[in-house]
């Protein structure tokens, strides 16, 4: 029996957010470029995708270009953009047919135009769909979006359309890029690295963490169940005691 017919479909993250780590050295492993790691890794984001939406994953995010990762090599950044707009274009259908809306997050005018336009296209003929939100975090760091929410906070209070007294958590996720997504209950990253890389810093503050010792080509299926039942088998107290939660 399949490890994902194991998972408890009561009890899933309503919110699942997923650092993809380590196309490059699965590449470098292989004697390969790191190009084709990240082709490789496009597989990945496939299966677990409609794997998430199958079994009832709400929200999905996945990490996918991080503002760091301008500073790569320009081939390595060209192939990931060039990437990125084949994959948006080949997985529409597979969007449309598992009823998925995308989401983009991030400093998303810092793409090139042409990955912008199809992003925003795909964004568009998707948006009418229920079953799941994918949300792709590219040009996307946490402490810019924390500086860029201070910011525009900052300047309602300076004109009055905010007062001091009333600026709570509320108030900071609604000038977040994820204001119209939950918190994340499981963070999953690969690559048996045990970082947060600038990821969702805000967001992450009750979730579970999972580092999976596997690089991101590699992960399949019962990866990603591992990783759920581990999550289910987790007590989440937010402060609380065990016996209050009893």
């Amino acid at each position: 029996m399949d490890l994902i017919q194991q998972v408890n479909k009561e009890r899933l993250p309503k919110h699942l957010a997923i650092i993809m780590d380590g196309n490059g050295r699965w590449a470098k492993q292989k004697g390969f470029l790191r190009a084709i790691g990240h082709e490789n890794g496009t597989k990945s984001v496939r299966v677990t995708v409609e794997t998430c939406a199958k079994i009832g994953i709400e929200n999905l995010t996945l990490y996918a270009f991080s503002t760091e990762n301008w500073k790569r090599p320009k081939l390595e950044v060209d192939t990931l953009m060039r990437l990125l707009v084949s994959s948006l274009k080949k997985e529409i259908a597979t969007l449309q047919d598992n009823n998925i809306r995308l989401n983009a997050i991030g400093n998303l005018h810092a793409l090139p135009k042409k990955v912008f336009a199809e992003l925003n296209d795909v964004i568009e003929n998707t948006k009418a769909n229920t079953r799941m939100t994918l949300t792709l975090a590219l040009s996307y760091g946490s402490r810019d979006e924390l500086v860029n929410a201070i910011k525009e906070i900052s300047a309602k209070v300076k004109n009055n359309i905010i007062s001091l007294e009333n600026v709570d958590e509320s108030v900071v996720n609604a000038h977040l890029y994820t204001q119209n997504l939950p918190d994340v209950d499981l963070l999953i990253r690969t690559s048996g690295e045990q970082r947060i890389s600038n990821f969702l810093l805000w967001q992450i503050a009750y979730a579970e963490l999972c580092f999976v010792d596997v690089l991101w080509p590699d992960f399949n299926q019962n990866h990603l169940a591992k990783a759920l039942i581990e999550y289910q088998k987790r007590e989440r107290r937010f402060g609380k005691t065990s016996e209050q939660l009893i």
